[in-house]
């Protein structure tokens, strides 16, 4: 059980502020009048306290307010470019901002939970006791703003007053992770109060680059105190170690979800996406799917795009399944996107009037340009490791790519033109109606399936795996990533699987208002399935028709062939969607796709029941559950073989 409140509050042991009388005294001798009159407006003493104890500790030359209002966020534009975090590039509204070669990603073994004695986490959870925690902060956060100005915003974490939205506090020293936040995140300086009075809480974010020299990485620290929901972020500039709006303030959200309001709300890994259907029909889906998998994608297939990364689920007077994307913008990585596969983004890219930063791209004449982009690269230019020519090379002699990996792009969703701006403001969130989770599996799992009711779609989630490594079953192991959420859930796994089952089994759903779930995998490949080779059986436009059939189902428009795992699409359906974009599809190539391999998926559930066995606490329907699809899976192969074809399961 997660406690709030309970420990010694870190901020105010090191800020030595306790009370509102003594805030409001260091703010009035801190602030200059002009940043104070702003700060005035803001009366929740709460969060007064907290900017006074983070003012206290980390004893900037100067703080600056910003209220959203348009001269205080052009002010931030200018801070980031005068520090030389960032820099203008040839397109108007474009700038670059490099990271350190050491803090490229998230620094998930610097990354912490503070805890306090006998807390009960997720195993894949890394913590710190409070104490240890306190010891830290202590000996690195005094005067690390130093010489620079504290930045002091004020966030929604989805649309003013919609029922899943909390507030937060962003403090930084980074003109930079201010610059992010005003595109990522909607400003409610004015609605803050009213915001933190209706949502009961809100999140407190504290981060300093300090000197943002290589050798004070391993000092680096990003702290996530989940009984006062603040963070603590040192050493660093990586949006996704200093951006603590994001994936810190989602743990919180996934916390505060399975603890405070089970059967209520989700916080989930997710995009957001609407679909149109048969006479102009909309169906929202919302998806969960680790980096690298496709979800950004997904997301941008649809009709109506709504967000690419987090999402937040209630669930309405009316049974309905409600979503809203806590963030307003995009952090997406760059990689391989390019005309084919991400038309709408590219013209955001390359196209004039998108405000966008860039981050560890090649810089040429002005220009970005990364992996996997479609177009002509450079031979030389700047990048996220300095000077860099076609052929060079790393220490250890391994070619050096003209951008990182996990390069970004940071712009507002707006800007894209499939985004439904208005439903994604609304309070009133859009209603989903399927739920998916996609993994990187290369030979077991076929491109789509449902589940056949709430327990095994909460076990597709649970069961998600990423791309094949060697690390847990042989040369062709799989990492396991439950939800696509586990890096974000603080608590024990148990605990939030529980939370699954009773929410997605609510009473309060009808049976016409409970949404579907699926699994969606791109990555099969021929030589896992019959042929030869790694090329992948689909292609990225191959989406749409996934994605479409899904909506067809969800409305009761095709029927479909029911398997052990769940419910497969029919070949004569698949076939008109693919004809709806331009792409011949075969009885060969569905057989390929959609034949079950009844030993690897075994193998799979074997996997996940070993891993899941060793949980204290795990709900009995999860091994319930893989238990009978074993069991009908080898009925199946006693009457088939070892390989089952769509044809076979539907005689």
């Amino acid at each position: 059980m997660l406690e709030l409140k309970k420990g010694e509050e870190i901020l105010a042991v090191v800020g030595g502020i306790a009370s509102i009388t003594k805030a409001r005294e260091l703010l009035a001798e801190r602030l200059a009048p002009s940043e104070g009159e702003k700060l005035a407006r803001i009366v929740n003493e709460d969060a007064l306290i907290k900017i006074a104890n983070a003012i206290a500790m980390c004893r900037p030359d100067s703080v600056f307010v910003n209220t959203g209002s348009a001269e205080d966020v052009q002010w931030i534009r200018d801070y980031s470019l005068k520090k030389g975090e960032e820099r203008k590039l040839a397109k108007e509204g474009h700038t670059i901002h490099f990271d350190l070669p050491q803090d490229q990603a998230r620094l998930v073994n610097q990354t912490y939970y503070i805890i306090n004695p006998g807390e009960k986490m997720s195993s894949l959870a890394k913590t710190v006791l409070r104490s240890e925690a306190i010891d830290y902060v202590k000996k690195f956060m005094p005067g690390i703003m130093s010489g620079m100005t504290m930045i002091v915003g004020f966030y929604s974490r989805g649309p003013v007053g919609a029922e899943a939205t909390i507030p937060a506090i962003e403090i930084s020293s980074s003109g930079y992770v201010l610059h992010s936040a005003e595109l990522l995140y909607r400003n409610c300086f004015a609605d803050f109060d009213a915001e933190v009075a209706r949502a009961g809480l809100f999140f407190t974010n504290v981060h300093s680059e300090g000197p943002n020299r290589p050798e004070d990485v391993p000092n680096a620290r990003i702290f996530m105190d989940r009984s006062w929901q603040t963070t603590f972020s040192t050493f660093c500039t990586y949006a996704g170690n200093t951006l603590l709006l994001k994936k810190g303030n989602h743990r919180f959200s996934v916390d505060y979800a399975t603890y405070y309001k089970v059967e209520e709300q989700l916080s989930e890994h997710m995009f957001i996406t609407g679909m149109t259907g048969p006479n102009g029909r909309k169906t929202f889906f919302a998806g969960a799917a680790p980096s690298g998998c496709g979800k950004t994608t997904t997301a941008m297939v649809g009709s109506d795009f709504i967000g690419d990364d987090l999402a937040q689920f209630w669930i309405d007077a009316g049974g309905v399944l409600r979503a809203i994307n806590p963030e307003k913008g995009i952090f997406g990585i760059v990689e391989d996107v390019n005309r084919e596969g991400d038309p709408h983004l590219m013209d955001c890219l390359r196209g004039d009037g998108t405000e966008v930063i860039w981050s560890n791209v090649l810089i040429a004449e002005g220009v970005p340009y990364w992996v996997g982009n479609g177009e002509e690269a450079p031979d030389k230019g700047v990048n996220f490791q300095g000077e860099w020519f076609k052929g060079k090379t790393d220490d250890n002699g391994k070619p050096i790519p003209l951008s990182h990996k996990n390069s970004r792009c940071t712009l507002q969703a707006s800007a894209i033109a499939n985004h439904a701006t208005e439903l994604s403001e609304s309070p009133a969130g859009v209603p989903v109606k399927v739920i998916t989770y996609s993994g990187r599996d290369s030979d077991t799992m076929p491109p789509v399936w449902v589940a056949k009711n709430p327990d095994e779609g909460v076990v597709i989630g649970a069961s998600i795996v990423s791309k094949a490594t060697a690390t847990e079953v042989g040369a062709t192991g799989v990492n396991r990533q439950p939800w696509a959420n586990a890096p974000f859930i603080p608590g024990a796994l148990a605990d939030y699987m529980q939370a699954q089952f009773t929410f997605f089994n609510s009473a309060k759903f009808t049976a016409k208002t409970r949404p579907i779930m699926a699994g969606l995998n791109y990555f099969l490949t021929h030589g896992n399935r019959g042929g030869s080779g790694d090329k992948l059986l689909g292609e990225k436009k191959d989406v749409k028709v996934w994605l479409g059939w899904l909506e067809l189902f969800a409305n009761g428009d095709v029927t479909s062939i029911a398997t052990p795992i769940g419910y497969l699409p029919k070949f004569e359906d698949l076939a008109k969607l693919f004809t709806a974009i331009n792409k011949p599809y075969d009885k060969t190539l569905y057989t390929m796709q959609f034949s079950l391999y009844i030993d690897k998926i075994i193998a799979r559930i074997d996997l996940q029941q070993a891993a899941y066995s060793k949980e204290a606490g795990i709900p009995a329907k999860l091994f319930e559950v893989y238990e009978r699809q074993k069991a009908e899976l080898l009925q199946l192969k006693e009457r088939f073989g070892a390989i089952v074809t769509p044809d076979q399961l539907a005689g």
